[in-house]
């Protein structure tokens, strides 16, 4: 039996064998061109664990017969770049192609890491592909990330996780061997949440469950055997993504013993603090909300703060956020207006602005009646006088709906009386 895992086994070596990211890898797509055309610039692979990102790296690497360097974020640092760089620049003297340097979780990269990447992609002594399932807008700084093109990977779609399952039985060289029967699948894709590695970790576990040659599987069978080896599916941080989707929901839940224990699970995981900080910063707003405004102070602070302190410290002011959040009452009216308000405009078309509103900075635009009959609010007692904003299409919508919390009554007891029968 191979001693390499399932997923190891089963990478794609050329474009024709990968599997999902279309907009990215299929015809007239911007990265099959590139590859096609021999021009490769630098560029980032967004999206979360498992869709491809390292695959796609070393299949552009090998299809263009470029010498491949590999770093992680985790374990390589300033010296181990400088290192790659010091090797492009010498071989450069043999006429030889410019190396790929490709860097997985380049989210986690200090600045000054960042920095000694900037010169040689500058001079295009390396090409840098780097990988990341955080916001490169965050985390990647500035200078580096105008050199490069942000491509997002999306999770594998159920025809994806399906087509991978069927390749994985017919053609692995373990699992063609046996007689495996795949009865119900729902339990495979739900487990694996999308991601490529860890459908075939799953599917790979629950196979070598059984003793004989003939396998069925069923959603009970896969459920059954992932429960028994919990430790040994969750040994690589494979419950990541459903550890911060239990923290966020045990704030949201108001449950701050949850909390805290699910930011202990994190943290003893070695979980980036940053990415903890964050996730609070978009719950601050997402689920706190105008129900609490401070909340968004309190998390912008934090985020700051964990920044500029890091571990071990770090955890006593998560711990005072992630307690704060998760007994603040709860409001998500902002998140649902903004929403309700996208999918107005995608409905409705750009309606006109109202003549009224409009800007009249030229003579022409004042005669065709811009911002005639407009009423400055201060000039009215209370600084308010009820006036039409909306679109006359849509002049009666409410996208904004006060919830019942102390700070929203008190919203909604002025909207009522600035503007009557609409927040009736």
């Amino acid at each position: 039996m191979s001693n390499q895992p399932l997923a190891e086994r089963l990478r794609p070596v050329s474009l024709d064998d990968f599997i999902g990211q279309k907009h990215l890898v299929g015809e007239d797509a911007v990265i099959r061109k590139m590859i096609a055309t021999g021009r490769l610039s630098s560029f980032i692979l967004w999206g979360p664990p498992g869709v491809g990102k390292t695959t796609l790296a070393k299949i552009i690497a090998n299809t263009l017969d470029r010498p491949f360097y590999l770093l992680s974020a985790i374990n390589s640092g300033v010296k181990d770049i400088r290192d790659v760089i010091e090797k492009a620049k010498n071989n450069q003297f043999f006429s030889a192609r410019n190396p790929i340097l490709f860097i997985d979780e380049i989210h986690r990269f200090s600045k000054a890491q960042q920095d000694s990447l900037l010169g040689a992609v500058e001079q295009g002594v390396i090409t840098l592909i780097g990988a990341t399932t955080e916001n490169p807008s965050f985390e990647v700084i500035s200078p580096l990330l105008s050199r490069c093109q942000v491509y997002v990977l999306k999770s594998l779609e159920k025809e994806d996780l399906l087509t991978l399952l069927d390749r994985a039985i017919k053609t692995d060289v373990e699992l063609s061997k046996k007689v495996i029967i795949i009865q119900e699948h729902e339990a495979l894709l739900r487990f694996s949440g999308g991601d490529a590695r860890k459908l075939l970790n799953v599917l790979e576990l629950v196979v070598n469950s059984f003793a004989g040659e003939e396998i069925n599987i069923t959603n009970d069978i896969v459920t059954e055997r992932l429960q028994e080896n919990l430790a040994l599916y969750d040994k690589n941080g494979e419950m990541h993504y459903d550890i911060i989707s239990a923290f966020i929901k045990s704030m949201r839940g108001g449950d701050p013993d949850a909390a805290v224990y699910y930011l202990a699970r994190m943290l003893e995981g070695g979980e980036d603090v940053k990415f903890i900080a964050r996730r609070m910063l978009i719950l601050s707003s997402e689920d706190v909300g105008l129900a609490n405004p401070n909340a968004l102070l309190l998390a912008q602070s934090t985020f700051d703060a964990v920044h500029k302190i890091g571990m071990p410290e770090a955890r006593i002011i998560l711990s005072q956020c992630a307690i704060y959040l998760a007994t603040s009452p709860k409001s998500n009216s902002a998140y649902s207006a903004i929403d309700e308000a996208l999918a107005e405009v995608k409905l409705s078309g750009h309606l006109p602005v109202p003549l009224h509103l409009r800007n009249a900075p030229t003579k022409l635009m004042k005669q065709l009646g811009y911002g005639k009959d407009y009423k400055y609010a201060h000039s009215f007692e209370g600084n308010f006088v009820d006036q039409d904003f909306l679109p006359e299409e849509i002049k009666t919508k409410n996208f904004y709906k006060p919830q019942q919390n102390p700070t929203e009554e008190k919203i909604l007891e002025r909207l009522r009386l600035w503007w009557k029968t609409r927040f009736s």
